[in-house]
């Protein structure tokens, strides 16, 4: 039996192994980079050894750094998460050569799947149905198409190409993004099926020659080809679920496949599938399957690596509905670029489970409250699941729980995925992997920008009663009283769209006795010039008029109606506008202040009152969107450059992210080589932009 597994992994997959093994009695071994060193999951370890460095390379997809620290500890068996070398097979061949139990299957089943040409080969002759695939640009006839590293997963590596003209380029950015994050860079190209959907069959297969499916899920909705909403079970014909679950269990006996694994499948509309890939490995979206079969497919994983059979109730049909996202980090203001810093905040109401099968509200999170996220990982922040008796009521909780999560310290993705969750198309189950092409509405913030100025004066009054309760004396007098009237108090927030302006006035009482915003985003949008909104007495004594709205103020923009403030601290304000009250949960840290309120949340910056001068930036200067690696310059100082024409790519958390020239004009600076790192904000390029000749 095994005594002490080491998890070569890091994250939310080894708190989850973890949790299993402590149900067991198994002792657990981290190994964790210098950047995890303080990582929940290095710290929620029996034992944990550090793998010098940062980068993956050095660190965590270092095999003989691994098996040494299964040495170091005594470890007798390896579990290898997902990513990084889970679908390794030189790995999996060096810990049994090592003596120790391997979780997962034989290396030669890694081998044969893990080539996934070879693997389309293998299985086409087992019966599985496959799409047509080239291996040389040059061949292909049949556009759109796909191009995949034949490696790996996760979406890495991907590029949808309609125009043969660019198909040359993108097989040369799969190539090395292939590389980057697999260490080989080799890519097929297969056909590209419009609005296919993405359902993958789960199975188990244990030493003793059983090979079984466990249910199914739908991951159709997917962005930059990574999942984001995962599903179980997948709406589909009884007799359409039986010819997967056949067609799956056929792919793992085709390779005597032993332990977890998903065959994933593409479905057409014409009621066609076809095989994608078979990962040799535990999926990230496994939690939704361990809630409809009440199974823990970990423990499963352990008893079959000590050689047990498969319990003979492994297969129970599927109760109810589970559905998982996976929240980000992310900055939707960026392109939903990669996001990084200090999560100051990290909380989601009504959790009954964290990192093992439950029904209810499950969430498996790598980080917590303080946890730094870098640029050298994948920038999954954790897993969220909601059981249902039905997928509505599922897809129902899910959105309010991360509605209402308290995300602080860096922009996550939760907006979008509360969108598509509460989308009509969602509840209808019209989801393939063009859902978030076609339904743009989603990528819209909770927050609409008419309800940022409530958000900003809650903040500005909670700042406000923070300074009152920590004066040393007359703690109890409103900021800013006078015995006559006075100019309000002026706060100034940098937000989401640009600058935004509170100003407001307390009388002897407490009461807000007037308040407006000046928003620099609303005017952006169309509102008209510096427009003040709210600039209306909130008294009880000053009448609001009909429908509860004031007069135009001199910007000619209509006022919202009154406000009355109800209680205001540190944390909570509560405000009544237009005789609704509205809780706001506000928290600071620093001159950042957080808003959580019943619209949605933001995110502000409090700007000093007197700032100090800047050196401003040359027009045409393009700005890192986040740290990372200069991977190629493309262009040349003194070249002439089109608007939108590639200058240089940067590589971060694993991925490429190409910065376009913002204009025709001739590239004057490229401050930073090839090879460089540069933090958030430095200078990439500066392109002098050319002057209209009219």
């Amino acid at each position: 039996m095994i005594r002490k597994l080491l998890v070569a992994n890091r994250g939310e997959i080894a708190r989850r192994v973890f949790t299993t093994c402590r149900a067991l009695g198994v002792e657990t071994v981290a190994v964790h980079s210098d950047a995890d060193t303080g990582a929940p999951f290095a710290a929620e370890a029996d034992h944990a050894v550090r793998l010098p460095g940062n980068a993956p390379a050095e660190t965590y997809l270092r095999i003989d750094l691994v098996l040494d620290a299964a040495r170091k500890t005594g470890a007798d068996a390896v579990h290898p998460g997902y990513g990084f070398l889970a679908e390794n097979a030189e790995f999996a061949a060096a810990v049994t050569d090592a003596g120790l139990t391997w979780v997962g299957p034989p290396a030669r089943a890694i081998a044969a799947m893990g080539d996934k040409l070879a693997a389309k080969a293998l299985l086409a002759e087992a019966g599985v149905p496959m799409l047509p695939t080239w291996t040389d640009p040059d061949e292909v006839t049949d556009l759109p198409v796909l191009v995949k590293a034949s490696a790996g997963g996760g979406g890495r590596g991907m590029r949808v190409v309609r125009d043969a003209a660019g198909l040359a380029e993108a097989v040369a950015s799969a190539r090395r993004e292939a590389a980057a994050a697999f260490g080989d860079g080799t890519v097929f190209i297969e056909r590209y099926v419009e609005r296919g959907r993405h359902v993958e069959v789960q199975i188990f297969g244990d030493t003793h020659g059983t090979v079984v499916a466990l249910g199914e899920r739908d991951c159709s909705i997917q962005r930059r080809h990574q999942k984001i909403v995962e599903e179980a079970p997948a709406v589909l014909s009884p007799e359409l679920r039986q010819r997967l679950h056949e067609a799956a269990v056929a792919a793992g006996r085709a390779v005597d496949y032993v332990g977890a694994g998903t065959v994933e499948f593409l479905l057409a509309s014409t009621g066609e599938f076809f095989f994608l890939e078979m990962n040799t490995r535990l999926q990230v979206e496994h939690p939704v399957t361990e809630a409809v079969t009440g199974l823990d497919l970990v423990r499963l994983q352990l008893l079959v690596a000590e050689g047990e059979p498969l319990p003979s109730a492994a297969t129970p049909p599927a109760d109810g509905h589970a559905i998982e996202v996976r929240l980000c980090a992310e900055d939707p203001g960026q392109g939903f670029r990669p996001a990084t810093g200090t999560l100051h905040r990290f909380a989601v109401p009504g959790v009954t489970a964290s990192f093992a099968p439950a029904r209810g509200l499950r969430l498996d999170s790598g980080v917590v409250d303080g946890s730094v996220v870098g640029v050298h990982y994948d920038s999954m922040l954790a897993k969220l699941i909601a059981w249902a008796p039905t997928r509505a009521e599922a897809a129902r909780a899910l959105a309010a729980a991360l509605a209402r999560a308290e995300f602080h310290g860096v922009a996550t993705n939760r907006d979008l995925l509360v969108r598509v969750l509460r989308s009509p198309e969602f509840a209808a189950a019209e989801v393939d992997t063009g859902f978030l092409e076609r339904h743009r509405e989603v990528f819209a913030p909770l927050l609409p920008a008419g309800r940022l100025p409530l958000a900003a004066l809650a903040a500005a009054l909670a700042s406000a009663a923070d300074r009152r309760a920590s004066a040393p004396v007359l703690a109890g007098l409103p900021s800013g009283w006078r015995n006559v009237p006075a100019f309000p108090q002026v706060t100034r927030y940098a937000g989401p769209e640009g600058e935004v302006e509170v100003r407001y006035r307390l009388d002897r009482r407490g009461t807000l006795a007037e308040w407006s915003t000046t928003s620099a985003a609303l005017h952006d949008a169309g509102s008209g010039p510096a427009e003040r909104i709210g600039a209306a007495d909130a008294g009880p004594a000053t009448p609001a008029g009909p429908g509860g709205a004031g007069p135009a103020d001199a910007a000619g923009a209509s006022r919202p109606p009154a406000v009355t403030l109800v209680e205001a601290a540190p944390d909570r304000v509560v405000l009544d506008v237009a005789g609704v009250r509205r809780g706001f949960r506000v928290h600071r840290v620093g001159s950042e202040v957080f808003v959580d309120g019943p619209d949605g949340a933001a995110s502000l910056i409090e700007l000093p009152r007197f700032p100090l001068p800047t050196a401003e930036l040359a027009a045409g200067s393009l700005l890192a969107p986040l740290p990372g690696a200069v991977a190629r310059v493309h262009v040349e100082v003194g070249q002439r450059v089109a608007a939108g024409e590639l200058l240089l790519t940067l590589e971060a958390m694993k991925l490429e992210h190409p910065v376009l020239a913002p204009t025709d004009g001739v590239v004057a600076e490229l401050p930073v080589p090839a090879g460089g790192q540069v933090d958030t904000g430095a200078v990439l390029a500066l392109v002098n932009p050319e002057e209209d000749p009219r």
